[in-house]
């Protein structure tokens, strides 16, 4: 019987802590509601509580393909460097 690659455990390292903390973030930002739920300071014209949650989409895209690119470094170091 053959056996397959070894697998390894789940470890819980700084940059998997780094990559959790990236994607969690936006959802902490959005659930604390009291912290956006006014009007002041506007932008442009337009009320704090649109343009924070506007900002946080740009921020959560840039902590995504911050946690992706860590993700992908981890996978490479844990397999090895072979990919």
């Amino acid at each position: 019987m053959s056996q397959g690659p070894e697998v390894r455990p789940p470890v819980v390292t700084p940059v998997r802590a780094v990559i959790a903390l990236c994607l969690v973030a936006p959802f902490v930002a959005m659930l604390w509601v009291g912290s956006y739920s006014k009007v002041d300071p506007t932008f442009i014209g337009i009320p704090f509580f649109y343009w924070y949650q506007m900002l946080w989409v740009l921020i959560s895209t840039a902590l995504t393909m911050i946690a992706y690119r860590l993700w992908q470094r981890d996978q490479r170091a844990r397999n090895g460097g072979a990919e």
